[in-house]
């Protein structure tokens, strides 16, 4: 039986990571993600997978940010019971990203309860208990180390540089030939993790499109951060930071942390308002042995990367309420990292509407979400059925994404001695993805694909 994919996430939008792979009979899922952004984009979470889930082999998961691993306890709730396939540091995370969806669900389903929305279900999609149960089924894979999955088929991870634990999964079917699924492709010279593993060869390819048609600004991020924080200092104002609690938050930490060293800032007290980024922080410490030599020599001389002066981390959901009548100078670093749940959305009801607050975007703001429209400039936003008055000072801190921009995946892709019989383009929104696949036909020459959702492939 011919091996084949079929594109249901991620297909022409950037978020819900979903493909199947089907040889010999067997289905192998390659990440399970959320949707996030629009209205419609969130609804298709409700939706019913498109394969028997009880009938499913394998799961192989490329890192753990929720857009990739978020429809996990939902695909275990609803009948499958097989192995979820991820490297240690992706399990480490996901042990608390999970549980921190379900239990933001939880909370989120109340608020809509209580404001009286209809914009969504009222339910969670699933419940913090759901994705205890879902974590069970998780089988940790080495980097480097080939593993077979049911069917005849095996895989390797190698390292994605994108965010602790992620990873590229080169797939090779019985027939010789391989499928290199990208999951998230990282950046190169950025602190914290290693650089994008070199590939070069595969029969197909399946990248990301994140930023395929931008550079990312070549702006110091130091000197960004230094001039935010000065401007706080000064002004006696609240910095509010819309984070992704893997991998932005401790990216952040550490650029604040090597400004105190250099004696480049003042003290501004800085508070994790995240009880998973609190805990993911903990795990990066953890995994020396995925981090890149700057970040391995300031451990070595017993300077701790991720715990700046006046740092202070809030747990409690109390001690996050009070921190909105806390009078500045401060920053607040919370979740969701585009804004569309989670705390910062708090944070911003109280303090949107104060000029002398400054939001501060540290990653991409998908399309139609909070984020986005304050980003944007909007006049005035809905939040819980409350209309805010944007009237902060808005920045953006275009130099920190964990994505690759449209120079750095040609610069991978470059790294193939042999061109993909067929090069896949996901996880990016349509303009991005056209000008990527034009760049990669008019510098590469390679036959390239942007398959719309549904769509099935032989291989």
């Amino acid at each position: 039986m011919p091996q084949s994919i079929t594109f249901d996430g991620a297909a022409q939008t950037v978020t819900g990571s979903l493909h199947i792979l089907e040889f010999n009979g067997r289905q192998v899922l390659v990440d399970c993600g959320m949707y996030q952004g629009s209205k419609e984009l969130r609804a298709r979470n409700w939706e019913k997978f498109p394969f028997d889930t009880t009938k499913l082999s394998a799961v192989v998961i490329t890192h753990a940010h929720m857009d990739h691993i978020g429809l996990l306890p939902k695909l275990c709730r609803e009948g499958y019971a097989g192995p979820i396939y991820a490297t240690q540091a992706t399990i480490d995370l996901a042990r608390i990203s999970l549980p921190d969806s379900g239990r933001l669900q939880e909370e989120d389903a109340y608020q809509h309860k209580k404001h009286k929305t209809r914009q969504e279900p009222i339910l969670p999609l699933y419940t913090e208990r759901d994705a205890y149960e879902c974590m069970k089924q998780f089988h940790p894979v080495e980097y480097h180390a080939p593993h077979p999955l049911p069917g005849g088929a095996n895989w390797i991870f190698y390292p994605a540089g994108h965010i602790l634990g992620s990873a590229f999964a080169e797939i090779y079917f019985e027939n010789g030939e391989r499928i290199l699924m990208s999951g998230d492709l990282g950046r190169y010279g950025t602190p914290i993790i290693k650089d994008p593993t070199t590939i070069e060869n595969a029969e197909y390819l399946v990248i990301e499109s994140t930023y395929g048609d931008r550079f990312h600004a070549q702006e110091d991020p130091m000197a960004r951060l230094s001039s935010v924080l000065q401007s706080a200092w000064r002004g006696g104002r609240a910095v509010l930071v819309p984070s992704f609690a893997i991998g932005r938050t401790q990216e952040l930490l550490y650029y604040i942390s090597k400004l105190q060293w250099e004696n480049q800032v003042p003290r501004v007290p800085i508070y994790i308002d995240s009880p998973m980024a609190t805990s993911v922080t903990s795990v990066y410490g953890r995994c020396s042995d995925e981090l890149d030599d700057e970040m391995l020599q300031a451990v070595s001389s017993h300077l701790d990367p991720f715990a700046p002066e006046g740092l202070r981390f809030v747990r409690d959901r109390e001690a996050s309420k009070a921190l909105n009548s806390t009078k500045g100078p401060l920053m607040i670093i919370a979740g969701s990292g585009m804004a569309n749940g989670g705390r910062i959305v708090h944070h911003l009801i109280h303090r949107l509407s104060d000029p002398n607050t400054i939001v501060l975007f540290s990653g991409y703001q998908g399309e139609g979400t909070l984020g986005r429209r304050i980003q944007e400039g909007a006049e005035k936003v809905r939040i819980f059925g409350q209309e805010i008055e944007n009237r902060a000072e808005v920045q953006t801190l275009g130099s920190l994404s964990a994505h690759a921009d449209q120079g750095e995946i040609m610069r991978w892709l470059k790294g193939f001695k042999n061109p993909p019989k067929k090069t896949f383009i996901v996880h990016g929104e349509p303009p991005a993805q056209a000008a990527l696949k034009e760049r990669i036909e008019t510098d590469l020459g390679w036959q390239v694909e942007v398959p719309a959702r549904g769509d099935h492939f032989a291989l």
